[in-house]
């Protein structure tokens, strides 16, 4: 694949903190000690906000701003031209005259000409013709005026300088108010994105910025490094829901372009928004979408998204544009304003529909100190260059040609835009810094015992920090400050709601206040570790069992059977390494050997025969190892959970003896889930209260669909809702004398499979447990369900449904792997 070439700087190239009006260059990583210069730094910050301390300062301050003094004018900026006025209609008319929306619009007129000729509106035979053509021209004027009506709504408008320069200065000082330590950028990879716009600009390429997204802050940071750097800024895709009286209008001016959350069968607006895209990216202009849709509530990288990204690759694989240049961007925060009402969703309330009231009351985080926002670029690439590359390899790899499976084929294109989006993935993982209050959240998460001393608290923060380096990662802090002061900088930060001190001690202790919240900064490092937490959570299914060191040792094949059960349980949670499931289970387990924590017997020829923690593990109380089990039971949690909420959708004895098929409302079943979930919880068969969050249980039902575990039918309209059953396979059976359900099966047996590396509870054992107080409840819960279930969506539905088990062209998960 062909990269953007650019000079680079020393591998320890320093940071730009961007702070207000002031530019201060660090070390890498830098995180400035407590000192004047840091008062100096949040004087300037309120300063420059305050009128009435000095109402001639700032006055002069947005002057400068209005007037467009220096760098502030935005002029000669690295792109194409964008904010002038008539800037709007000039992007209108060019979208307006795609060939592709023309085509459209004919096309959509002759069919409608067609069905009113059927039916015989269109007159007489011999005026048929006239008729005809007249009828026709009409609805094509009809289309065209309603495309126009949705691409004034759609496009952005970037139409003045001088209101670009305020929204600047607006935004500025809004967001160092709450992120009162600025936002860090590399300034190699700056002067590296800058080269790259200097040489796009040159060729009219546009950039194509691809952030992850875990606030509404992303965009406005982007759109403040660009304009403060002299980039043009970039159109941002972004959802209708934001679209709401005046921020709308305001954010649309300065950027945004709005689209719908659905599409649906709308074949002009899907027209209308890929003409859009090729007019932008065909004049050069900078564009940004979020690779996973929507805001990730859970602190880690969901799954890409392809819905954009299609139209994005389509129009380079078309030819209709020449060439893009993507440019995958990573923003981390010390803290995200909004993992409240994160969590509030996640535990099943329902989320609320921005408006302007809503925005104005959260004007209250202004006074907050949320430490600092590190947005990180990775090297920019080709699209085409991309494209070719991947081509290369499809051929290289197809031993038969195949005529369905060409470069050109839906099946080719398909996985090419699959390709493209875990890369894009891949890549922002590689360039993310992991935040002080990540570390803090993740060692909090991941120590036995219900809280952890200061100087215990700082030894595993410089512990996980060398974890993080050797894993390739990257930490936002030290170099100049000592463990102490980033740790406490991170505590403040996080402050009383998160983290708890326990006074009046030998040493000051911290515990985890709403480990709920603590999780979604836990699973911003928890992409690093994912090999070792799958095998480590394999290990455990003997080490669970106790006894000596010889009877928690681990056969290979048992090992691999586990390990390759679990990675693919969470192939939707996570991104694993790219050179293999064997390939990468033996660098992980060589990782943990060189790291002491497991011993490894080998055979005269090399190959593992066993594993088993080491003695040197042992000895420091498993501490490294548990760090790994911390990391993903409360994934094992999650799906175990929702695989157990499965076996309420056995129909009752009464359902069961009819003629058709039970379909239970999906909506309410994944809600029940969540339901079972408190309520193991809170009865201690449950050990993760976050194992009940809806994002997690969603993935889980999406697992067990692809797998054919259950079949869903999917809805098109809101008034049907959609529908659940278990797949007839799947399907356990019920005690011909007590009706309830027999713990046995295919089912049964998919439940203890993952049951088996759970963390062991102190008031249960799996087994036991589960097959009657747990199971008790399900069955209990799914008698409700199928005593509320509507007239309608107890129907009978084919298997052979359109939206019958998803499947991605790969061998269904095993229960028990084969080498």
């Amino acid at each position: 694949m062909k990269s953007i070439k650019a000079p680079t700087s020393p591998t320890s190239a320093p940071d730009l903190d961007i702070l207000g009006d002031q530019v201060t260059i660090h070390p890498g990583g830098y995180v400035e000690p407590p000192s004047e210069a840091e008062d100096r730094d949040r004087n300037l910050v309120e300063h420059m906000a305050s009128f009435r301390e000095s109402p001639l300062e700032f006055l002069r301050e947005v002057s400068l701003y209005v007037s467009g003094q220096g760098w502030r004018a935005y002029d000669d900026v690295l792109g194409q031209p964008i904010f002038y006025s008539g800037f709007t209609e000039d992007m209108k008319a060019a979208v307006l005259r795609t060939p592709m929306l023309r085509k459209r619009i004919e096309d959509l007129a002759e069919r409608r000409v067609q069905v009113e000729e059927k039916q015989g509106l269109l007159g007489n035979e011999i005026d048929k013709f006239t008729d005809r053509t007249r009828r026709k021209h009409e609805i094509e004027s009809s289309l065209q005026a309603v495309a126009s009506d949705l691409t004034d709504g759609m496009i952005c408008k970037m139409e003045s300088k001088r209101f670009v320069r305020g929204a600047y200065y607006l935004c500025t000082q809004l967001l160092t108010r709450a992120y009162h330590q600025g936002i860090h950028v590399s300034s190699e990879e700056v002067l590296r994105l800058r080269s790259v716009a200097e040489q796009a600009a040159k060729k009219k390429h546009s950039i194509i910025f691809l952030p992850c997204h875990r606030s509404h802050v992303d965009y406005v940071s982007l759109q403040l490094i660009c304009y403060r750097l002299g980039i043009a800024l970039p159109t941002v895709v972004a959802g209708d829901n934001l679209n709401f009286p005046v921020v709308g209008a305001f954010l649309q001016h300065a950027g945004a372009m709005w689209i719908r959350r659905s599409f649906g069968d709308d074949a002009l607006y899907v027209t209308l928004v890929q003409s859009y895209i090729d007019t932008l990216l065909q004049n050069g202009f900078n564009f940004e979408c979020f690779i996973e849709g929507g805001r990730s509530r859970t602190g880690k990288l969901l799954s890409p998204k392809f819905g954009i990204l299609s139209f994005l690759l389509d129009s380079v694989l078309s030819g209709r544009v020449d060439d893009a240049i993507i440019c995958p961007v990573s923003t981390q925060y010390d803290k995200v304003i909004e993992t409240e009402s994160y969590i509030s969703e996640l535990l099943g309330q329902a989320k609320p529909r921005e408006n302007l009231q809503d925005f104005l009351s959260a004007s209250s985080v202004l006074s907050l100190k949320l430490g600092r926002v590190d947005v990180r670029f990775h090297e920019p690439w080709s699209l085409k260059g991309f494209i070719a590359e991947q081509r290369v390899r499809a051929d290289e790899e197809s031993k038969a040609p195949d005529i369905s499976k060409g470069p050109r084929s839906p099946h080719s294109r398909a996985r090419l835009l699959r390709t493209l989006g875990y890369k894009v993935l891949s890549d922002i993982n590689a360039v993310s810094v992991v935040m002080p209050t990540a570390l803090i959240g993740t060692v909090l998460l991941t120590l036995r015992g219900r809280g952890v001393g200061k100087s215990e608290l700082i030894r595993r923060v410089d512990w996980l920090s060398a974890r993080v380096r050797s894993k390739g990662g990257r930490v936002a802090h030290f170099a100049g400050a000592p463990t102490e002061v980033v740790v406490d900088r991170g505590l403040e930060v996080l402050g009383s709601s998160l983290v708890g001190v326990v006074a009046g001690l030998l040493e000051t202790t911290y515990y985890a206040v709403d480990r709920f919240q603590l999780s979604f900064y836990r699973n911003m490092t928890i992409h690093l570790f994912i090999s070792e937490a799958l095998v480590s959570a394999a290990m455990y299914t003997k080490i669970k069992q106790g006894g000596g060191p010889e009877n928690q040792k681990i056969t290979f094949e048992a090992l691999y059977e586990q390990v390759s059960f679990l990675s693919q349980l969470f192939r939707g949670e996570f991104i694993y390494p790219t050179a293999g499931f064997l390939a990468n289970l033996q660098v992980t387990l060589h990782g943990l050997e060189s790291d002491g924590i497991i011993t490894i017997a080998r055979d005269t020829a090399g190959q593992i025969l066993t594993a088993e923690l080491s003695a040197q593990e042992r000895s420091s109380g498993r501490e490294n190892f548990d760090f790994y089990c911390f990391l993903i039971w409360p994934f094992i949690e999650s799906t175990w959970l929702g695989s157990v909420s499965l076996m309420a959708l056995t129909p009752p004895p009464l359902i069961e003896g009819g003629s058709g098929s039970a379909w239970l409302d999906l909506p309410k079943t994944q809600d029940s889930a969540q339901l079972l979930g408190k309520t193991l919880y809170h009865q201690g068969d449950l050990s993760y209260f976050e194992a009940v969050n809806k994002e997690t249980l969603k993935n889980a039902f999406q697992l067990f669909e692809e797998e054919g575990i259950v079949v869903i039918r999917r809805s098109k309209g809101k008034k049907a809702p959609s529908g659940i059953r278990l797949a007839e396979a799947w399907t356990p059976q019920r005690h011909p004398e007590s009706a309830t359900i027999v713990p046995q099966g295919k089912l049964w047996t998919f439940i203890e499979t993952i049951a088996k590396s759970r963390r062991e509870g102190k008031n249960r054992r799996d087994g036991a447990t589960v097959s009657t107080r747990v199971l008790a409840l399900a069955d209990r819960l799914g008698r409700q369900l199928f005593a509320g279930a509507t007239a309608d969506v107890l129907d009978d539905v084919p298997d052979s449904s359109p939206s019958s088990p998803k499947r991605r062209g790969r061998k269904e998960i095993q229960t028990k792997a084969r080498l």
